[in-house]
């Protein structure tokens, strides 16, 4: 299967501190990875330097989207290639309304009202971004926009997190949406190059989606990878404590 996304040798610094200590991960075309790992672990980082956000500097690696290498290039140019993010905390933008954003992120293609009624923001739509929305409606504003936008690999930073049940069955619907994994198999041909990679730390999303290949990442560094239910059980039994000794064995 051809990779999407292909990381070889990341090593990003914030502020100086290197964060990723040599990354490698490829995500396949049509495939959902999850992104295990425990709070300061370099999975925001990750994502963000993927996505090209110029305080996350690259200082070696490279990254390749679609088989071209975008490790230089700035953000707008990768959304247009194909990437969508969905942050964990996104800013409130007073003066700019939310059913703009999204027409913008469909370039005005896009059926907003419909969209939005799935999501059960019709009613935020002429509300300014995030302002007062509480910690669901912030996830379910997130992914309207991605739903609008339609990527070819979505980026998505814990979309679980602080969010009801009753939230989660809508964000869960969305993503399954995105990905074209709310239809039979037979009919989602349209969708074969629709691709993810979810940071959890919970791993509370595979309640609500299913995923082909798990990472865990500790310390800046992929410890493992495999199938996400088994890696979650080890996670639930031993702790992500146990991760980072694996590692640490492993290096010495």
């Amino acid at each position: 299967m051809t990779d999407i996304l292909r990381i070889e040798d990341l090593r990003v610094e914030v502020a100086g501190e290197e964060i990723l200590h040599g990354i490698d991960i490829g995500v396949g075309k049509g495939e959902t990875h999850l992104l295990f790992g425990p709070n300061g672990s370099g999975k925001t980082t990750l994502l963000m330097s993927i996505m090209g956000f110029p305080e996350f500097k690259v200082t070696s690696g490279c990254i390749e989207f679609d088989g071209k290498d975008i490790t230089e290039l700035p953000i707008n140019e990768r959304a247009k290639m194909g990437l969508g993010v969905s942050f964990q905390r996104p800013p409130t933008i007073r003066g700019v309304r939310t059913g703009k954003l999204v027409s913008i992120c469909g370039q005005n293609e896009v059926d907003v009202e419909a969209l939005a009624e799935d999501l059960n923001l019709t009613q935020h739509l002429d509300r300014d971004i995030n302002d007062g929305f509480s910690g669901g409606e912030i996830k379910r504003a997130e992914l309207l926009q991605l739903l609008a936008q339609g990527p070819d690999l979505a980026l998505l930073d814990e979309p679980e997190s602080g969010v009801d049940l009753e939230n989660m069955a809508l964000i869960g619907g969305a993503i399954n949406r995105l990905l074209g994994k709310d239809r039979p198999y037979r009919e989602r041909k349209e969708q074969d190059g629709r691709s993810a990679l979810i940071i959890t730390h919970t791993g509370h999303i595979l309640e609500y989606v299913t995923a082909d290949v798990g990472h865990v990442l500790c310390g800046g560094v992929v410890g493992c990878s495999g199938n996400p239910e088994d890696l979650l059980s080890e996670i639930r039994r031993m702790g992500y404590e146990e991760c980072v000794r694996c590692q640490i064995d492993a290096m010495s």
